[in-house]
């Protein structure tokens, strides 16, 4: 499951369950149009917490989205984890993709207050990892 959110920085991602590649497509599919009428930078919130790990296939086209995000203008991204297999993917992902300078990881079953840290970074670039 996956829903996007328009917000005033910007955008709210959440991927949640399993998502398969015919979903993962929709999602960049459906990411597309909502970015064509995109100006300006924006941040990127993406909640993952409950989020399964990716098969390849998925991780491919999570690879196709964020490059999307980026060339639209993201100008950073906070991804809200609990997982040490999904931080690892998605660590992974946003090297291959091209966003992992501008891109922060937030473990929320060690970081209670991960909301407002996450946005801290979108918001005003102060960095949740340090």
């Amino acid at each position: 499951m996956y829903r996007i959110e328009k917000l005033v920085y910007g955008y709210r991602l959440i991927f949640a369950d399993e998502i398969r590649k015919p979903e993962m497509s929709q999602w960049v599919a459906e990411s597309g149009k909502i970015l064509e009428t995109q100006t300006g930078a924006f941040g990127v919130f993406v909640d993952m917490r409950t989020l399964k790990p990716l098969s390849e296939f998925a991780k491919d086209e999570m690879t196709i989205g964020q490059k999307l995000y980026k060339a639209k203008g993201m100008e950073r991204s906070v991804v809200i984890l609990s997982s040490t297999v999904i931080t690892l993917q998605f660590r992974s992902i946003a090297q291959k993709s091209g966003i992992y300078q501008w891109e922060r990881y937030i473990d929320a079953s060690k970081c209670p207050d991960w909301e407002v840290k996450g946005l801290r970074w979108i918001l005003k670039g102060i960095d949740p990892e340090k």
